[in-house]
Order: structure tokens, then C-alpha cells, then sequence
């Protein structure tokens, strides 16, 4: 598999499939647990997280690829924080609305997040374009991040 674009494929079909997967554990819970929680004013639509995920985890395939193909001796390093970090997204999900335990799950997203800027800055030093990939994703898991917490704080009295 030394062609570029079969690993792209690859790849993307794996965060992307894997990432639906994920999803199973979230969309029954969005119109039940999720729609009974206190959330801010400015908690975005149930309909956008869809769309956003899919195009993060299709940018993140091809990142992902993009090292993959590199033949830089630091790849297996950095292919290494990113699947940890994919992980650590997997899981985020499953502790969030699977368990319901917005808490944790604010603790495990600052993980989450300190992996992707340690795979973000890995990816940055072995193909740039592969880095600026992976901007968006720490962007929105950022922002995630504030809105996990704030939703943690607003429901603390109900956990």
C-alpha cells in the first residue's frame, strides 16, 4: 500500500466509520438524556455536530494518511498520539452520554485535548499540511471543551 491515495481512503474510511460508531452511542441520547440537561444560550443546534464531525474526521484521515505516507523516522510516534487521542475521542462520547457523566467526561476531554496539541504539534513537524489538518479539530474540541465544562457546572446540583 504505497500509494498515497489508497492509504487516504483508508484512513478516512476508518475515522470516518469508526467515528459513526461513536455516533450510535450519542443519537439516542440526544433527544432524550441530552434534551432534559441545562445547556448555555449558546450551545450550538442538535443538527450541526453531524456535519462537523464528519468533515473533522475526514480532514483528520487524511492527516492521519499524509503521515502514514511520510517516510519520516518520527511517523510511528506521531501515528501513535493519534490514535491515542482517537481514543480519547471514542471514549469522550460513551462517558458523556452513554454514562451520562458530563463531569468526567470534562476531565477526560482536557486529556483529549492535550493529546491532539501533542498530535497536532508531531504532525506540524513531519508534513505541515497535515498539521494545518488538524486545526479545525483542536478548534472545535476546544470549544467542546468550554462547553462540556459549562454544561458539567450548569447540572452539577442534579448529579
Amino acid at each position: 500500500m504505497q500509494n498515497l491515495w489508497v492509504k487516504i481512503i483508508v484512513c478516512v474510511l476508518l475515522c470516518t466509520g469508526l467515528g459513526f460508531l461513536s455516533g450510535l452511542v450519542t443519537s439516542g441520547q440526544i433527544n432524550d438524556w441530552y434534551s432534559s440537561i441545562q445547556k448555555p444560550s449558546w450551545n450550538p443546534p442538535n443538527w450541526i455536530f453531524g456535519p462537523v464531525w464528519t468533515t473533522l474526521y475526514i480532514l483528520m484521515g487524511i492527516a492521519a494518511a499524509l503521515i502514514w505516507h511520510s517516510g519520516h523516522q518520527k511517523k510511528n510516534m506521531a501515528l501513535r498520539y493519534f490514535v491515542f487521542q482517537f481514543f480519547l475521542n471514542l471514549l469522550w462520547s460513551f462517558i458523556f452520554f452513554g454514562l451520562h457523566q458530563p463531569g468526567a467526561a470534562f476531565a477526560e476531554i482536557i486529556l483529549l485535548l492535550v493529546m491532539i496539541a501533542l498530535t497536532v504539534t508531531s504532525f506540524f513537524s513531519i508534513h505541515k499540511t497535515a498539521g494545518l489538518l488538524l486545526l479545525p479539530y483542536i478548534l472545535w474540541v476546544s470549544f467542546a471543551t468550554v462547553l462540556n465544562g459549562t454544561i458539567w457546572w450548569l447540572n452539577k446540583a442534579g448529579s
